[in-house]
């Protein structure tokens, strides 16, 4: 049984039609990378995987773990194991990083005993990460840097352990240095356990994070799937010649 199971997703955004019959499969352990150009359709289909409620399914389904929760809320999802890390983290003056973190946890695992060991769980990660410890008082994203907001999402999804991760361009933003800080983050958090799905314009992340498998949306459907150097080609030639190729480019 899959993770995630996306069937002939139609997908519409205040009446207009976004996705246009999106087919995907995650199984556990494994990284999916999805690529394309902008207004393909990436954090459109980010956004309807975890219930956003501004965009509408008109058709089809996704399964998680077998069970379909097309229209389940967000909430409900995030307790399943679902997560979403944001392309733009939103600042949240006054509320530090760990009451976030705490309220959070609390809200998604449904049990005060979770709040009793926090202190050590989220030490714990922090160190996993190599994070200060400092950053922890911080307010939320207040000031943060690009690469100081996407460690903090990264933060989110270790102390969350979701058993499935939709990452939303998370190396957006990122100079060099901070995108090897982060992807070393992603990288310690896969497990055997754990579906990923990473969202990207960029093959540049994937020279971090191996990606099993890279898909390519474009005008709202996956056109193409293949290896990493499906992803490798894209960098060099660009969109424009991947719809010019009937065959996905980079297949064996």
């Amino acid at each position: 049984m899959p993770l995630l199971l996306i069937e002939d997703l139609h997908v519409e955004v205040e009446g207009k039609p976004i996705l246009k019959g999106v087919n995907l499969k995650i199984e556990k352990g494994e990284i999916h990378a999805l690529m394309g150009p902008n207004g393909s359709g990436k954090s459109t289909l980010s956004y309807t995987l975890l219930g956003h409620p501004k965009y509408t399914v008109t058709r089809g389904r996704i399964l998680y773990n077998g069970e379909d929760i097309t229209a389940s809320k967000t909430h409900e999802r995030a307790r399943r194991g679902m997560f979403l890390s944001f392309q733009y983290p939103t600042a949240i003056p006054g509320v530090s990083v760990a009451n976030f973190l705490r309220t959070s946890l609390k809200s998604v695992k449904g049990d005060e005993s979770v709040v009793k060991t926090f202190r050590k769980q989220l030490r714990e990660k922090m160190a996993l990460l190599e994070m200060d410890e400092k950053f922890a008082t911080r307010y939320v994203n207040d000031g943060f840097s690009g690469g100081e907001k996407k460690r903090l999402e990264t933060l989110q999804m270790a102390m969350l352990e979701p058993q499935l991760a939709v990452l939303d361009e998370t190396d957006s933003g990122l100079d060099i240095d901070a995108l090897r800080i982060v992807s070393g983050g992603i990288n310690r958090l896969a497990s055997p356990e754990r579906g990923i799905l990473l969202i990207t314009h960029y093959q540049r992340i994937l020279d971090y994070v191996k990606a099993q498998f890279i898909h390519v949306l474009i005008d709202g459907q996956i056109a193409h799937s293949g290896g990493s150097e499906l992803a490798k080609d894209l960098e060099k030639k660009g969109y424009d010649w991947l719809q010019k190729h009937p065959e996905p480019a980079g297949a064996a």
